[in-house]
């Protein structure tokens, strides 16, 4: 049986690993749409090999390149927020959001209004979007499969599980290339997106170095599996072997195992609730030899506190300390920075910011994520 699939951000790291899945099983699958935010020549070509029906670009100004470069294809072209918006919603069996940042909010919710089966590579949609993202969940109908791999692990573990049965979840954390480098500020971009386990884009790999992508996902954890913030932990386990574990009432933990390969997660959510075949080599735990476990430093990298800290205090201050990460990080890989003040700079705007009002619409935390931008690029000043 031949299935569609709509990807959202078919040129980033997650979309390029879905693609590669569903290249290794092409009878299977039609791709129905794919879009990029501006490279233009990846979109085209990745339009061509998998015969999609339509190509959306997110940079409206790239529009014409496209369109020259799938000229007498018949692949639809179009550019802009509303086109990635209506790739979004065409009906479909699945869409990958893999769209990076809050620019994915939009796409996301209109699958989700479709009622379709959205596998959710972007964590800041619930991370700023949470409550929101999951009542239109309940309102229209549509499954929300988990793709990053800690978030699936623990769904995998939960498969035949109640959440009122769970005593505690448990995110692990490679603890990124910078955990034993003990001058921070001295730290480059370079070393920076220089995970020793997983091939990522560089905002993501920038903040696992911070350890704001545990943070984030530690928010995202907290709607997706609502057993309260308190049941859920962190543990840095740098072999990133086991991506995640579920205790249970009785004293039984369920910890779910792998290769530091997307692949695995996306091909979970390909498939599900069945399997399917990946290219990964069988784990051999014997050659790995030994697998370690420590705390988070939080000193050192207090990402984790403080969004823990937005995810207790509710409100806007997960939408405000994601919009404040994403320019942080955005100054710190253009040289504007130091890496040690990634994480001042979110503390200070969640500071300085309106926590209030939560968001109840879509609009409301769009509203939300430009005053907090504001807030941090003021706080360039002071940098």
């Amino acid at each position: 049986m031949t299935r569609s699939i709509t990807i959202l951000g078919a040129t980033g790291s997650v979309g390029a690993s879905t693609l590669d899945l569903v290249r290794r099983n092409r009878e299977a699958w039609k791709v129905e749409a794919l879009t990029a935010h501006s490279n233009v020549e990846e979109l085209s070509r990745l339009a061509r090999e998998f015969d999609a029906r339509c190509a959306v670009i997110a940079d409206e100004a790239r529009l014409a390149a496209l369109r020259d470069a799938l000229e007498g294809t018949g692949i639809e072209v179009a550019a802009g927020r509303a086109a990635l918006c209506e790739a979004a919603s065409r009906p479909v069996d699945i869409v990958m959001a893999a769209i990076v940042g809050c620019a994915g909010l939009g796409p996301v919710m209109a699958a989700i209004e479709q009622g379709t089966t959205v596998a959710l590579a972007n964590k800041e949609a619930l991370v700023s979007a949470g409550e929101v993202m999951t009542a239109a969940v309940e309102r229209h109908g549509a499954t929300l499969l988990p793709v990053d791999s800690e978030h699936n692990a623990i769904f995998q573990c939960l498969q035949g599980g109640r959440l009122d049965e769970v005593r505690t979840i448990t995110l692990t954390a490679s603890g990124g290339p910078l955990r034993l480098v003990e001058d921070l500020d001295a730290v480059t971009p370079q070393q920076a997106i220089a995970h020793p386990n997983w091939d990522m884009g560089a905002k993501i790999s920038v903040d696992s170095a911070t350890m704001f992508n545990k943070g984030l996902e530690l928010i995202e954890a907290h709607h997706l599996f609502p057993v309260g913030l308190d049941r859920i932990r962190i543990v840095v386990h740098p072999q990133s072997v086991i991506h995640s574990m579920v205790e249970y009432r009785d004293g039984s933990t369920l910890a779910q195992l792998g290769p530091s390969d997307m692949r695995v997660p996306i091909a979970s959510c390909l498939a599900y609730p069945a399997r399917m075949d990946t290219p990964m080599a069988s784990l051999d735990l014997a050659e790995i030899g030994e697998l370690s476990f420590f705390r988070p430093d939080e000193t050192r990298f207090p990402a984790t506190k403080l969004a823990r800290q937005a995810a207790e205090a509710g409100g806007a201050a997960p939408a405000v300390l994601n919009a404040a990460n994403e320019v942080a990080v955005a100054a710190f890989l253009a040289g504007k920075i130091k890496f040690s003040r990634i994480a001042l700079m979110v503390e200070a705007v969640l500071n300085a910011g309106n926590l209030s009002d939560a968001p109840r619409s879509l609009d409301d935390v769009l509203v939300i994520d430009e005053a907090a931008r504001a807030l941090a690029e003021a706080q360039m000043e002071t940098a």
